[in-house]
Order: C-alpha cells, then structure tokens, then sequence
C-alpha cells in the first residue's frame, strides 16, 4: 500500500490526492493551511483539562453527543471485545465547550472545516462519471447546512500494564463520515490495513496532515472511495508513559441526505453509534 503524500500547494494536488483516496483510502498532506501553531497549542491546553477534574462538569450527553467521553463510556469498535483505551470530548459550534478552551477550538473547527469541504470539493471534481452517477446530490451540497460535522479532542492516557489483554489505544475501525481531517500526533502508533491484512505504519511526521475516506463517502460511491480499517497501536518503552493526544474532524453530511439505496445519513449515524456502544 502507498499512501500519497501530497503537496497541498502543488498544481496538481488535487488529481494526486483523490488517486491516493481511491487506492488506498488515505492520503497525507503537507505545506497545508492547517497552523501547525494552533495544534500544538489545542494539544498542550485540552491535555492540561484532561488532567483535571474540570473535565467530568461536561459529562457527554447520548441525546446530542457532545461533551466529555471518560475512559469507562469510551466506544468499543465494531467487532471488538475491549473498549478502546482513550478519552474524548466532542466539540460542536452549538455545543458545550470549556471557556478557557472555546477560541484555539472553534480556530480550529473552522480551519479544518473549510479545508475538508475543499478537498470534499476535490473528490466530486475527480470522482468518475459513472460513480457521479450514483450520488443523490453532489458532495458539496451534501455538507451544506449541515450540523453533524465533528471535532473530537483525544487523550490516549498513559499505559499503566494494568491494561484488560487484548485492548488497545484504538482498535481496527472505519470512521463512520465523510472525509476525517488529521493532524499528526504528538506520539506514533497510526497504523492502517493494507489489503493482504498487514498492518502498516501511516506516514505521520509532525506537521502533517492525515485524511481518510469514512463509511459514507464509501456507501456513497460504491466502494470507489474505500473506507480502509486503521488503529493507534499501544506504545512500548518510554513512550508507554506518555499520554497521547489528537484531533481529528469528522466531515458529515446532513441527516437527511441520501447515500445510497439502503441509507439516509442520519439513520446509517445512529445505527453506528448503537454498535459503538454510546448510543441506545
């Protein structure tokens, strides 16, 4: 498997991005306008929460699903028998976010945003007429006035050896939406599956930018654009006492759009969050 690594501001970027999406699902950006300032600030501050107890006043609701996720409510994979050994907070424009942390987040959102619905714009410029066929509406429009889009702040907290057999940081998962924005982690451990089950290393040095095709951009295609299984792998060594923290936003359409014969988005998002185990 060869995942791009593209060039954001090269001219032909977006023929070489959308190649790598369809090949393998994946593709790494650089020289992109996500400020690699504003990450590493949002990583030092959002650790910093974690590590209090500020964090439990914003406990998640399963109505709206925002808020803070404690390692005991964290998701367990489609699959899985362990819960994936992380904490979370989800961030929406409409919903709660701590006060201290609201500008460096909403910064973000906003940036990230605007640059998942370019390279959204990327993907339905190259995706083949006959596959362009099939979509209920053009991608674009399918984000348009949408409200489901996600940032989710992680914190993969220290290993303590104490860990149940089996579990890790994050096990195999497709993420359930559109396009996931990435910036890399302050630590390792991304890995994706390559289509001989091998597990590779994703390219991630810091600055990059990881993006994935989600299940719904899959559906939406007709598996063109594949939704490929990845994982954060448990560290060892030194790095098992660090805590791991990142950022990614999850692109989403609106709940009424239409992906495919079978799925409108909102029920396909609801469906995939009662298998995540954090919806009823």
């Amino acid at each position: 498997m060869n995942i791009g690594v593209v060039d954001y501001r090269a001219a032909d970027a977006a023929a070489q991005f959308t190649r790598s999406l369809h090949e393998t699902g994946f593709a790494v950006l650089v020289n992109h306008p996500v400020p690699q300032a504003l990450v590493e600030r949002i990583y030092h501050d959002w650790l910093q929460f974690f590590d209090s107890s500020d964090k439990h006043d914003f406990s998640f609701s399963a109505a709206t699903q925002d808020g803070y996720f404690s390692t005991g409510i964290s998701e367990t994979a489609k699959g899985a028998r362990q819960k994936d050994l992380k904490e979370y907070f989800h961030v929406y424009p409409w919903g709660r976010i701590p006060p201290l942390l609201r500008d460096d987040a909403m910064l973000y959102y906003d940036t990230a945003h605007a640059l998942a619905s370019e390279l959204l714009s990327w993907v339905e410029q190259y995706t083949p007429p006959d596959i362009a066929a099939a979509y209920s509406e053009p991608l674009s429009g399918m984000i348009r006035g949408s409200n489901k889009t996600l940032l989710r702040v992680l914190r993969y907290p220290p290993l303590t050896g104490q860990e149940p057999a089996g579990a890790l940081r994050a096990a195999a998962h497709g993420d359930i939406n559109l396009l996931t924005i990435l910036p890399a982690a302050n630590e390792a451990g991304l890995q994706v599956q390559d289509m001989n089950g091998n597990w590779l290393d994703v390219p991630c040095d810091f600055g990059m930018l990881v993006i994935n095709t989600g299940d719904m951009l899959c559906e939406a295609s007709r598996g063109y654009y594949p939704s490929t299984q990845h994982r954060v792998v448990n560290p060892s060594g030194e790095a098992a006492g660090r805590s791991r923290v990142s950022l990614p936003l999850f692109l989403h359409p609106r709940d009424e759009v239409v992906l495919s014969p079978r799925y409108r988005a909102g029920a396909y998002l609801d469906e995939r969050l009662r298998e995540l185990g954090v919806k009823t």
